[in-house]
Order: structure tokens, then C-alpha cells, then sequence
């Protein structure tokens, strides 16, 4: 009887958990748009345009999910203490804003890691008439830095593996950090090599800064969402592999719909909803994946259009190329 009872418990608890987690996604429909978490200034992942339009590479996520759910999208500015409080509050639907992907941040505070979008590292920039050229030169240097991130914690690491001494100077938002940069008030600014060279291009002068060769972490970021609902996190994963698939195929902005058309490849007829009922199995109409497609593009697109080497940015793909191709981008088969 007693058994009986505590299995009773035990499934009421498990389902009344489950359904006040499983309505992101009848929310977001319901509401009519996304709230996306996103970077306050950090050029060519999440800024304003001239015309006051966010852009950026974290935001082209927030878009495709928005393509996914077929909603509009509405963006909230965090700060990096901000960011996760407002994911586990319910500010937001979805976090994308350059987010390493931790094992503590995994399993402690009621959020899960989706895909991984680009696999960072982070770096050190100093001015070039410092005449420094490694990061074993830098003992008793002072480095700016931005508090609530895994930033931090990196640079006290590398610093005491190495037996070297370092003052920290340290600010909650990231264009304050590069501004006391920019005006002398410490020798190093420090955070993942894209936001460096993010805010290098925000610089008085660009040119008299360099990113020490050195990494001195691994970084993998990746949108988050809220532990409890799969079928959102479902319908972000396979947003975010739909674009990378896109880019091993050859499918495009332009060319979606007459692929979607015309190709005989069963894969991607899968994937792009000709067949199957792969998107519906999401809660999602069979019109999502060219939605997505044609809203952001695939994940090369993504990436060059925002960070690429032809931008102020300058990045090159790297570890972010292609499985095919070297890299570690790679999307699990649709069928």
C-alpha cells in the first residue's frame, strides 16, 4: 500500500513538473513573438545597425527560431550576470548570447545547453607597443575583464598554473571593459577571440592591438534554454542543425524553395518537410524548415555574414568549418 502510494506521488510529481515546463512553445505561439536573450553591444554578434535593426550572429539564431515557430522576434539586452537569471526567471524563451557551455552551468542551475554554434577560445589583446608576444610575458599585468562569465575563472586559472601574478580590473558590462582598455587603464583585455576581435573593431585605433596566439580556455558556445521542456529544446536543436545540414547540401536563402521542389535526395527531402513528418513531430508545420532557410540562410551564410573574414571581425572558420571540411560542425542525420 505504502508502494503504491509513493509511486502515486512520484508520477504526480514528475507530471506536474513536466506540464510547468512544457509550454514554452504554446506560449510563444499564444504571445505571437520570441523573447531572445541577446548581448547588449558586441558587434557581429548581437548590435544595433544604423537604422536602430539588431544584428549579429546570435541574433540570426534567435531569428531562425522565430522562422521555426513562425513568430515574431523581441530582443532583451542582458549583461553577462543577467543573462541566466533571466532564462530561469521566464524573462526570456531562449538564450543566445555567446554562452560557454559548462558542466556546472549544465547540471546546477535548471538549464540545458542546445547546439554548439562556434567553438571559441579565449584570448589576450594588448596594445603592440607593449612589444609583447606571448602570454608568459604578461606576469604582474593588469587585465580587464567583464564579472559573470566564465572569464574570470579562466584567467585566475592560467595565471596560477603558470606562477604568474595579475590584477584584475573588472566591470559588468562588456563596452565598459573595452572602453578602460582603450583609455590605458589596464595592460590586458581578456574574453573569447570573437568578442576580441568584436571590440578591437570598436576602437579608436584597431590596428595598434593584437590577440596573443595563446588560448588559454576552450570555449564552446551555444544558445540555452530552460531544463524541463524537451520539445523546445527539440525545436531549437534541430533549428540550429537544420542550417548547419543546409550548408553541407548546398541549400541557400535563394535556392530553398526550388530545392525543395526539384531535389530527389530523400535526406533532404526530410529535412525540408517534403516528406515525412519530421517538423510536425515538433509541434511545428511542414513549412517551418524553408521558413528558416529562407529567413537566416544556412550556417556558413550565418557565420560569414556576420564574423567572416570579409567583415570588421575578420574571423576564420577554423574549428567552425564543416565536419567534411575539418572542422566540428555537424548536424545528426534527419530521418
Amino acid at each position: 500500500m505504502r508502494t503504491t502510494r509513493t509511486l502515486a506521488l512520484v508520477l504526480a510529481f514528475v507530471l506536474t513538473a513536466s506540464c510547468a515546463f512544457a509550454s514554452t512553445l504554446q506560449d510563444v505561439t499564444k504571445r505571437g513573438y520570441l523573447k531572445c536573450g541577446t548581448h547588449i553591444e558586441n558587434p557581429g554578434f548581437s548590435a544595433l545597425d544604423s537604422s536602430g535593426k539588431r544584428i549579429g550572429f546570435d541574433v540570426d539564431f534567435c531569428r531562425a527560431v522565430g522562422a521555426a515557430t513562425n513568430v515574431d522576434v523581441k530582443y532583451t539586452p542582458l549583461t553577462s550576470k543577467e543573462r541566466l537569471p533571466a532564462l530561469q526567471s521566464g524573462e526570456i524563451d531562449l538564450l543566445s548570447r555567446t554562452t560557454t557551455q559548462t558542466m556546472s552551468r549544465d547540471t546546477n542551475l535548471g538549464l540545458d545547453f542546445t547546439v554548439v554554434t562556434l567553438y571559441d577560445g579565449q584570448g589576450l589583446m594588448v596594445r603592440k607597443e607593449l612589444g609583447i608576444t606571448k602570454a608568459s610575458e604578461l606576469d604582474g599585468a593588469t587585465i580587464c575583464l567583464q564579472t559573470g562569465s566564465t572569464t574570470e575563472l579562466n584567467v585566475a586559472d592560467y595565471f596560477r598554473k603558470h606562477n604568474m601574478k595579475f590584477t584584475p580590473v573588472v566591470f559588468d558590462k562588456q563596452p565598459d571593459v573595452r572602453k578602460a582598455y582603450d583609455t590605458g587603464r589596464c595592460d590586458v583585455h581578456t574574453t573569447d577571440v570573437s568578442g576580441l576581435a568584436a571590440q578591437r573593431s570598436l576602437m579608436e585605433k584597431p590596428e595598434e592591438h593584437i590577440i596573443l596566439p595563446e588560448l588559454i580556455s576552450k570555449e564552446p558556445l551555444a544558445p540555452v534554454v530552460r531544463h524541463g521542456d524537451n520539445q523546445w529544446g527539440d525545436i531549437v536543436r534541430w533549428t540550429i542543425w537544420l542550417t548547419m545540414a543546409a550548408e553541407e547540401k548546398g541549400i541557400t536563402a535563394e535556392n530553398v524553395e526550388k530545392v525543395s521542389k526539384e531535389t530527389k535526395d530523400p535526406e533532404v527531402q526530410r529535412m525540408l518537410g517534403v516528406t515525412g513528418t519530421l517538423w510536425q513531430n515538433l509541434g511545428l508545420d511542414k513549412d517551418a524548415p524553408v521558413r528558416i532557410i529562407k529567413t537566416v540562410g544556412n550556417y556558413g551564410d550565418i557565420f560569414e555574414r556576420n564574423l567572416g573574414i570579409n567583415t570588421p571581425l575578420r574571423l576564420e572558420r577554423g574549428y567552425n568549418k564543416q565536419w567534411n571540411e575539418g572542422g566540428l560542425i555537424y548536424a545528426p542525420p534527419f530521418r
